[in-house]
């Protein structure tokens, strides 16, 4: 291919995080630092996992691969229970702190941003991880295509797959740390079961043509993250709004 086209790739997979981040993320400095400090969690995160399963290379069936997604989604999620537990603290002391200069505490929305931070930091960490670390033949003359789903290159469905776990990590991370706040089983068990549902999708791919049924698999799963979340920030911000002041 050409170098326009391995920009094509690098811009389908974090081309509408790029637009996030200008638009949202980069006007705070606070959320800038997020988004870096969750970018380097996560990819410290799965060069970790990445070590530990080298030692059983090579894989030849199926169900190894189901176990270390298994094993990833476990760990990561572990993780973001981290995460969450350490910006907790965090707020805690800006909001004492807030209190002590008589300013106010942070608002729903600067905690919706936050989250919203982290969770793109998650999702580019695993698109550079998955995806752009990939992207260099794709610069060259030619493409490479794989004989599980000869009709699509390599490097668009690498593209593809990343940018639908871009989303789904993106706005999770969102229902999480509302889940963790509220309470809320429902959000605190929804997050780790459609990571886990997300990485059993992509065996399809090791099916013949299976690409064609698993791309739009992960798709329907991102699209379901992506309306929940907006559903639950809708209902946060409606009861916020009629909630009487303190």
């Amino acid at each position: 291919m050409t170098i326009a086209a391995g920009i094509g790739y690098a811009l389908i997979a974090l081309g509408p995080s790029l637009s996030l981040f200008i638009s949202v993320i980069s006007r705070k400095p606070f959320l800038v630092l997020t988004l870096l400090s969750s970018t380097l969690l996560w990819l410290v995160s799965l060069i970790m996992l990445s070590g530990f399963w080298r030692a059983f290379l090579p894989l030849n069936s199926w169900w190894p691969y189901a176990l270390l997604i298994f094993t990833s989604v476990l760990f990561q999620e572990a993780l973001r229970i981290l995460f969450w537990k350490v910006y907790k603290k965090l707020e805690d002391t800006l909001d004492a702190f807030a209190d002590r200069v008589t300013k106010p505490r942070l608002y729903l929305t600067d905690k919706m941003q936050i989250a919203l931070a982290g969770g793109l930091g998650h999702g580019m960490a695993h698109a550079v991880f998955f995806c752009v670390s990939l992207l260099t033949p794709a610069f060259g003359p030619g493409t490479f295509f794989v004989d599980r789903c000869s009709k699509i290159p390599f490097f668009l469905i690498s593209a593809i797959i990343a940018l639908a776990f871009v989303t789904i990590h993106t706005f999770s991370m969102v229902i999480a740390f509302n889940g963790y706040a509220e309470g809320s089983k429902v959000d605190q068990i929804f997050v780790p079961l459609v990571h886990l549902v997300a990485g059993m999708v992509t065996l399809v791919n090791f099916a013949s043509g299976g690409c064609i049924i698993g791309i739009p698999l992960l798709y329907f799963i991102a699209v379901f993250t992506l309306l929940h979340c907006g559903k639950m920030v809708w209902r946060r911000l409606t009861e916020n709004r009629h909630r009487p002041p303190m």
